[in-house]
């Protein structure tokens, strides 16, 4: 666990947090827990919106040397059954029935009671969190970080971002998800205050950056097609930003232009995943936005052939892989860990170029996951619920880009006597909005091989020229 800085201060609504009161709520909470039997090691299912009591729980856990398991507040009820059965949590936290449903749960809205704070030091090689990422097959995967690589992730994110005590910053985006968490934890770490906001909505955004003189903002495509999209942007004081972050997303040039010329904004694109949080960011006095940056303090990155395997020169495509001692431990199930990993380098999925002078660039991907607003989708998932249509026959599902979210899920179908609404509406009903396909297409058959792989390009391409004729959309 990071350690703390002693003057940070959190804000929410109209509630105000030093760190002292924090610490002080959090072993509150810690010995509340351990009377009811949290002990070091254990793993502590946290499912939770942005607000101050998820921070005070995190740090609570920590005290206890037990680990926190993230759930995403947007799942529903068969996606944290399966997060529980992977991670095998004995205690839970949160603010979401769902969660109560399947393993009895402290509600945060329960009043906590402060205690005396020592100070808490935390083994280095012991398991801190496990965030979800889902691979190219199968259900999600729980991503193991350690104290150790968490810290340095964190660090690395402090050193990247310029980030001093005497920045501010505001936090929307899900603490389920790695950036989140790497955010909280890094203004922890940092002193760095922060707001949090269990929503975004873009206004709030806006007039929070001029009352509280928000310094670094951070984006992801949706809030940057909405900057760029909102009438009255000028009219908003941005004048005490040093820039926007742009993350979990590549950049959209274009939008980006266009914030900066009504703002007088620039932006700083940077570039991790769940399994390594920091990878790359752009310098601060040289920023770009065709490129994710170079490579952060203490990451290695290499590029090897997509079909070889072995390293290549400058310029020459092919998969990005990295190594960095803040890279996650490994998966669970712990038989997933070791084709993410090539000989101790991170496979990051991602097709791309380094050329001479270390500048970094993504062109593709190369595993089949789809990454929306941030958030990865395996569309094994997808298909699973998809398949247990009766009326299905055959069924794929894959991203296509989308200037708003980065990416939208499409499924095409095979089947006879089904609306795409009932099928968009069953897997809504079973798995996160995020995860809903956004258009349902119908195709005679799925393209697959003898071995039963699907031709997901194949039958991408074919799709998309069909599309306007024949999708549907939510």
């Amino acid at each position: 666990m990071p350690t703390p800085a002693t003057s940070a201060a959190l804000a929410a609504g109209d509630r105000t947090y030093t760190r002292p009161e924090l610490d002080a709520l959090a072993a509150g909470l810690a010995a509340e827990l351990a009377g009811r039997g949290v002990r070091g090691g254990d793993r502590v299912a946290l499912m939770s919106s942005n607000r101050p009591e998820f921070v005070v729980a995190l740090l609570a856990i920590w005290r206890l040397d037990a680990v926190v398991v993230l759930l995403s507040p947007a799942w529903k009820h068969d996606e944290v059954a399966h997060a529980l059965r992977l991670t095998g949590p004995t205690h839970a936290l949160g603010d979401r029935p769902v969660l109560d449903e399947l393993l009895p749960m402290r509600y945060l809205d329960a009043p906590i009671t402060p205690a005396t704070a020592a100070p808490v030091r935390s083994d280095p090689a012991r398991d801190a969190v496990l965030v979800f990422s889902s691979g190219t097959t199968g259900m999600p995967k729980a991503v193991r970080h350690t104290h150790g690589s968490l810290a340095v992730a964190v660090r690395q994110w402090i050193d990247v971002l310029g980030l001093t005590d005497a920045d501010r910053i505001q936090i929307a985006t899900p603490p389920s998800h790695i950036l989140g968490l790497l955010n909280i934890v890094t203004a922890l770490e940092a002193g760095v205050w922060m707001r949090l906001h269990r929503r975004f909505d873009l206004d709030t955004m806006l007039r929070c950056i001029a009352e509280d003189r928000i310094t670094v903002e951070m984006a992801v495509a949706p809030i940057a097609l909405a900057l760029a999209g909102h009438p009255d942007l000028p009219s908003y004081d941005l004048s005490s930003l040093r820039y926007i972050m742009w993350g979990a997303t590549p950049v959209t040039v274009d939008v980006a232009e266009l914030v900066s010329a009504r703002t007088g904004v620039g932006w700083l694109p940077a570039y991790g995943a769940s399994e390594l949080p920091v990878i790359a960011c752009n310098p601060l006095d040289d920023a770009r936005l065709d490129t994710v940056g170079k490579a952060a303090p203490g990451v290695e990155v290499r590029i090897v052939g997509l079909d070889s395997g072995q390293p290549l020169g400058a310029n020459e495509p092919g998969e990005i892989q990295c190594r960095s001692a803040a890279a996650m431990a490994g998966y669970l199930p712990a038989e997933a860990t070791s084709v993410a990993f090539d000989d101790g380098w991170y496979r990051t999925g991602d097709v791309g170029t380094v050329d001479q002078q270390g500048w970094i660039r993504i062109t593709d991907r190369a595993k089949e996951m789809i990454k929306v607003r941030g958030f990865q989708v395996a569309p094994a998932e997808v298909e699973a619920i998809l398949h247990g249509h009766p009326l299905v026959r055959d069924c794929a599902v894959f991203g296509v880009p989308d200037d708003r979210d980065g990416e939208v899920v499409v499924a095409a179908v095979s089947a006879e006597g089904v609306g795409a609404e009932e099928l968009i509406r069953l897997v809504g009903e079973r798995l996160a909005s995020y995860k809903t396909p956004r258009r349902v297409v119908f195709v005679p058959e799925i393209p697959r091989l003898p071995s039963g792989k699907v031709l997901r390009r194949k039958l991408k391409g074919r799709v998309l020229e069909e599309c306007h004729g024949r999708t549907t959309d939510r």
